[in-house]
């Protein structure tokens, strides 16, 4: 640490952003003491903390490491189409998926597909959930979050420091979350959200002193300032973003449930579709905060990104050489609590699965509050010591970067599952039959896509599983349609009313993001 020159400010700076945060949110979940409470925030979130809460749980070295990592490698400036499509998907999450969710007030979204479908097709998506929260996303959090205190505080060459920083994250992230629950993580949220956004524009402000200034930037780097790459590229070919793209993002901002579950605990119908659009219309301004100095990051520090983790290093080792003390502290602090906010989330979100869609489901449906709330906890410290476990291996370079990683073994579900609900809305006599058929096949089809075509981008793969999968559903619903449409039951105590403002609001979103895709054609 000495090597950095960390002064008391750094640490003052660092323990007081900690100190304010936690200490807010422990206080403000003090009270919680149903399972409603603990898992949803009593239902009584409003827009302001779903929008930050969604960006905080979104946004974590996974895209400070990952995502500027790949800006600095082989996609530049086009892996912003993970965000500004994202934008473009939450408006219509808003507006489509999220009132079928509230008018029946689920704890999940695999109970959705109970409702939809039957019990198995609830099952089999908690199970692919759980297995892909535990072995991919949590995992892939800790390790992101270990390389960057190992990168900013330690030594890339020293394996002991990475471990280090992966027991140091998860053990922080898994006291908090089996503390406060959902309702914690959301007033954390509030002070993280903003933190990110605010230490993103510092550390791109002072790349862009360092590079020369804005005009040097965009002269030196126009090779990777494009959002439209060749059919044949291999990671975010343009061919991906006519559809495959949307199979990820669908999935993860609508039916991803340690996203969704901040929607799902909406105070009204209103409430939930303004912070969805809060939140799509700061994701438009992420590419400049993350991708922006990863790119700064290979112009400015290249020879040094070498080794395991190549350009995942890009971004601390902006901070590392660029951002003095205070300041320093400041976005360490903010990056630190974006990998304790997305793992908070996720914890408590795979917690809540098991409770829920497993344990009270399968095994024991009369349990009490006080039980599902103690089943919870416990599930939490066995995720997170599972995470840590995993954690230290992603480092190996045949998962070529931690972002491609996260998003290739998700191929294996998202494009079942995105089907499943899919089809099921829009075909209302869609059996059982269909939606189990097609959450079963997911993992064969896309497995033996990327075992015989592995060549192909992994978004095309997603998106040939999906017209496969649709095509199945589609042939059995029309083999053995539902004799009437299932009617879903409806909750009587919930506002329900109309948000005129979420559709012009949603327009202005999607027409900044066609002004963007113009800009950086």
């Amino acid at each position: 640490m000495n090597e950095l020159g960390l002064t008391w400010q750094d640490v003052l700076m660092f323990v007081a952003f900690f100190g304010v945060v936690i200490s807010v949110s422990m206080y403000k979940s003090r009270r919680g003491k149903t399972s409603e409470d603990f898992f949803l925030a009593s239902r009584g979130l409003t827009w302001p903390f779903i929008g930050l809460s969604l960006i905080a749980a979104n946004i974590s070295t996974e895209h400070f490491v990952g995502m500027a990592g790949q800006g600095a490698g082989v996609a530049g400036m086009a892996i912003a189409s993970y965000e500004w499509l994202a934008a473009v998907t939450l408006v219509l999450v808003a507006i489509f998926f999220l009132p079928k969710f509230l008018r029946i007030g689920i704890f999940t979204i695999p109970e959705y597909l109970e409702y939809r479908y039957n019990p198995a097709a609830r099952a089999i998506m908690a199970f692919y959930t759980m297995v892909i929260y535990i072995g991919v996303t949590i995992s892939a959090v800790i390790y992101s979050g270990g390389l960057t205190l190992q990168t900013i505080f330690g030594d890339l060459g020293n394996s002991e420091h990475l471990l280090y920083g992966v027991w140091i994250i998860g053990s922080i992230a898994g006291l908090y979350t089996i503390w406060g629950g959902l309702k914690a993580v959301a007033w954390a949220d509030l002070f993280q959200g903003s933190a990110l956004i605010i230490g993103g524009a510092i550390t791109m402000y002072l790349g862009f002193e360092a590079v020369g200034g804005v005009g040097s930037f965009f002269e030196q780097n126009a090779d990777k300032l494009h959002m439209i790459l060749p059919s044949d590229h291999s990671i975010l070919p343009w061919t991906a973003l006519v559809i495959g793209l949307h199979i990820p993002n669908f999935y993860y901002w609508g039916l991803n449930q340690y996203i969704t579950q901040r929607t799902l605990a909406a105070k009204s119908l209103r409430q939930g579709q303004l912070g969805i659009i809060f939140a799509a219309s700061l994701k438009l301004i992420i590419p400049f905060v993350i991708i922006f100095p990863g790119i700064m990051a290979l112009q400015l520090y290249g020879n040094q990104m070498t080794g395991d983790s190549g350009t995942d290093a890009a971004y601390p080792l902006l901070i590392r050489n660029l951002v003095g003390p205070g300041v320093r502290a400041f976005i360490f602090a903010a990056i630190t609590g974006a990998v304790i906010s997305s793992l908070a989330s996720m914890l408590n979100s795979a917690s809540t699965i098991f409770t829920m869609d497993l344990f009270k489901r399968h095994w024991k449906p009369e349990a009490s509050d006080a039980s599902l709330i103690w089943t919870g906890r416990t599930a939490t410290g066995v995720f997170v010591l599972l995470g840590c476990l995993i954690a230290p291996q992603l480092g190996d370079p045949r998962f070529q970067g931690i972002f491609t990683y996260i998003q290739e073994f998700q191929g294996y579900i998202s494009p079942g599952i995105l089907a499943a609900f899919v089809f099921g809305m829009v075909f209302k006599r869609a059996p059982a039959l269909a939606g189990v058929t097609g959450l079963v096949l997911t993992v064969p089809v896309y497995g033996f896509l990327q075992w015989q075509f592995g060549e192909i981008a992994f978004l095309n793969r997603m998106a040939i599983t999906f017209v496969i999968i649709l095509v199945v559903m589609y042939v059995i619903t029309q083999l053995k349609p539902l004799p009437a449409p299932r009617i879903l039951p409806e909750r009587e105590d919930f506002d329900m009313r109309p948000t005129p403002a979420v559709k012009t609001l949603g327009a202005g979103v999607i027409v900044a993001t066609i002004i963007l895709y113009i800009i950086f054609w």
